[in-house]
């Protein structure tokens, strides 16, 4: 079943296009009719930890045991912590798996009770062995498990599959597309509809590693997404430079936008804030419709590497500006309650 919505006029700058997915309306995720949803990536294991150049004020704050119902379900403490310091709830939480790992987990199946969307991010394997068949028993195991959550589920697969880096997995655009598609009709064998399927390379990969050849089609994608750091080697580079080319490819498609993993440098330092009101203007784009931050240090080398490393945990500027990127209307389509954050 295709969903159809036309992207809200005003609400923010330039045209989108009518928006359509195949996800089914009221049992897999969908747009919200005006704004995005906002969501993150809490690790459970504290790598988005406390600065320890942070104040001790500042420490304790980061650092306390968070409360209310959800904070004692499996893996939702640095969720619940992590909302409690921004002043909302998430509309989006974050989980990653890998190709082998079963799921859901406690952390897949507290969101799933709950009134959040599961963004559950599923590492890749080979793409060849995929349309052989070596996997279609794991494949219908997990798709099983999904259908069995009984709630709305993103369904991140294989993410930046343009990247060099797993070449020997991927090995070509036309090999990840047919282990898509291969992915595809065994979850729609075992009627599994509360699924939206998001196609997800690095914002990076339009600038030069071809990332749309990648794009299995329309008909097999409900949401367009892209990885969206800056970038390491950058001093200091806004959001709306590193998401240009992908925003322009994604024009050509009549897809909901969600920029995953997007996150401010610590390297930025005193800028952090300045950067993250910049990247609210830019999310603000009709087509967007959902945006979620990377509240992590683990990409960084080592722990003198803060141009790869995001969280805002311990930094009260860079905080309070992400609070104000979330608390915006625009990023709060379901109108959950604000507090004031700390």
């Amino acid at each position: 079943m295709i969903a159809t919505m036309a992207a809200g006029c005003g609400d923010g700058a330039g045209a989108a296009p009518k928006i359509t997915t195949t996800a089914r309306a009221g049992v897999a995720p969908v747009p919200p009719d005006k704004g995005a949803y906002f969501g993150a990536w809490v690790p459970e294991d504290g790598a988005g930890g406390p600065s320890p150049s942070q104040s001790p004020s500042e420490s304790a704050s980061a650092t306390a045991s968070p409360s209310g119902k959800d904070a004692g379900k499996p893996g939702m403490a640095p969720v619940v912590g992590f909302e409690q310091r921004l002043g909302r709830q998430l509309d989006i939480v974050q989980s990653y798996r890998g190709w082998k790992t079963e799921f859901p987990g406690g952390l897949e199946k507290s969101v799933a009770g709950g009134n959040r969307y599961l963004l559950l991010t599923w590492g890749g394997a080979d793409t060849r062995e995929i349309v052989q068949g070596k996997y279609d028993d794991l494949i219908a195991r997990r798709a099983r498990a999904v259908k069995a959550l009984g709630k709305p589920v993103f369904l991140r697969w294989s993410r930046d599959m343009d990247k060099s880096s797993g070449r020997k997995r991927v090995h070509s655009a036309g090999d990840f597309t047919a282990a898509w598609k291969h992915l595809r009709e065994i979850f729609e064998r075992e009627k599994v509809d509360n699924v939206a399927w998001v196609w997800c390379p690095t914002a990076r990969g339009f600038s030069g590693a071809d990332a749309g050849s990648y794009y299995p089609g329309d008909d097999q994608v409900d949401w367009i997404c892209a990885d969206a750091e800056p970038g390491g080697d950058y001093d200091y580079r806004d959001l709306s430079e590193a998401v240009k080319l992908f925003m322009q490819w994604a024009r050509g498609h009549h897809k909901p936008i969600m920029i995953a993993e997007f996150g401010v440098p610590k390297a930025y330092g005193p800028r952090r804030a300045e950067w993250l009101r910049e990247a609210a203007k830019t999310l603000q784009d009709p087509q967007v419709k959902a945006v979620v931050y990377f509240n992590s240090d683990e990409q960084a080398a080592n722990a003198r590497d803060r141009r790869r490393a995001y969280s805002v945990t311990g930094d009260k500027h860079a905080t309070s500006a992400l609070r104000e990127l979330a608390t915006t209307p625009y990023f709060n389509p379901r109108n959950l309650p604000v507090t004031s954050g700390g």
